[in-house]
């Protein structure tokens, strides 16, 4: 796979009010390659978002360069697009006209009944038909988003920017929609870059993927066989006398430190790894 995205030896600084300086980021490197979904985990406040807008084109890096296909970034374009956190709906449009808003700024060469075939079949790709011509007050939170989505996916960008995009739903209807979106990037081949903090870790060492893409969620799940196993293994020890308490292990997400390495380009990846408590 060919590059899409290339961020070398960036750092931002911000100037603070009492004359100091505050460095966000520093000396660092990631390549994003065209149909890749990655994502960065971190806590609040070290660096995420501000790597993200400098990729969108909304914030400029003090040191380093990033690049769209080997060309600088210097502002933002229909090319990349983000899905931020709180939706950035207009509340007085419908489903229909918040993404008829976008296709038409952008794609006023096409025909008018391409754009409307453009807008339908991505309302059509997020689920959101029966509430096509709803404003977004009657809409549910997952809904919202969907219709995010739907307006990004509509206007082809290369890079699917997502900033915390589920930070602001439940758990089922989380996991329901990073399904959803993870399926839309798989078959049309959108690369994607996404933040979270949810689940907070530490760096460690990176691994490479162990799941075959498109995952589901069942696939994380124990599956019958092992589930048996652990159940007939634990009727064995029913009558065994009762062991002194130690500490649990805990599990725990660890991203990759790869991404402050100078001068590595691996990419960023979650690995998992069980420590004593």
């Amino acid at each position: 796979m060919s590059v899409l995205i290339a961020v070398e030896q960036v750092g931002k600084t911000f100037n603070l009010s009492d004359g100091g300086t505050y460095v966000a980021l520093k000396g660092i490197d990631l390549e994003i390659k065209k149909g890749e979904f990655i994502s960065l985990v971190g806590h609040s406040g070290c660096g995420k978002s501000t790597l993200l807008n400098m990729v969108a084109g909304l914030d400029l890096p003090t040191a380093g360069l990033v690049t769209i296909d080997g060309q600088r970034i210097t502002q933002p374009g229909p090319d990349r697009m983000v899905v931020f956190q709180n939706y950035s709906l207009l509340p007085w449009r419908t489903v229909r006209e918040n993404i008829t808003l976008a296709v038409d700024s952008v794609m006023s060469g096409l025909g008018k009944a391409e754009r409307l075939d453009i807008i339908q079949k991505h309302i059509d790709m997020v689920g959101l038909t029966p509430h096509a011509e709803k404003q977004p007050a009657l809409l549910s939170g997952g809904q919202k988003q969907r219709v995010a989505i739907a307006r990004a996916l509509a206007l082809r960008p290369k890079l699917l920017l997502l900033d915390e995009p589920f930070g602001a739903l439940d758990a089922l209807t989380r996991g329901n929609l990073q399904e959803k979106l993870m399926e839309i990037c798989q078959e049309y081949e959108i690369s994607a870059l996404m933040v979270t903090h949810d689940p907070p870790g530490t760096h460690g060492s990176g691994l490479p993927p162990q799941l075959l893409r498109p995952a589901q969620r069942n696939d994380l799940l124990p599956q019958p066989a092992e589930t048996s196993q652990k159940t007939a293994g634990a009727e064995s020890t029913r009558d065994r006398p009762p062991r002194p308490r130690k500490s649990q292990p805990r599990t725990r997400l660890y991203p990759a430190s790869s991404l402050r390495s100078p001068g590595d380009r691996q990419r960023k990846r979650l690995i998992c790894q069980t420590r004593p408590g």
